[in-house]
């Protein structure tokens, strides 16, 4: 157990020092680096660290972020954000595509690393 601490807070600094070398564009009024902050509480879960349900937080950051995407264009700016952040953060995809069902997210699509942003 001490180990999978370790491993996640280790992981935690890597996501933060990552963080601030992302591009920081602005997706409207959420710019790619607070999209990826914003889900840090999923971040145990999206990489098979944590439990195998996303915690309360983990849907809560999920679901206010999918309120603030609330355009096409934006919900395509985070889609290509949290895509190039997920590959490079390793996240495990079976999991990405399970947390919409499991925190009551109503999506229009799978999220998936290798999705096309643009459909």
């Amino acid at each position: 157990m001490g180990k999978k601490i370790i491993a996640f807070l280790t992981l935690v600094m890597v996501l933060g020092l990552q963080v601030t070398t992302l591009d920081a564009r602005q997706i409207d009024d959420i710019s790619c680096s607070e999209a990826i902050v914003s889900l840090l509480p999923c971040v145990p879960f999206l990489t098979g660290l944590g439990p195998p349900t996303p915690s309360t937080s983990c849907c809560e950051a999920a679901q206010n972020l999918n309120q603030k995407a609330d355009t096409t264009q934006v919900r395509r700016d985070v889609c290509e954000c949290l895509k190039g952040a997920s590959i490079k953060f390793g996240v495990n995809s079976d999991k990405t595509k399970q947390l919409p069902q499991l925190c009551n997210l109503s999506l229009s699509f799978s999220f998936d690393p290798s999705i096309d942003c643009n459909t």
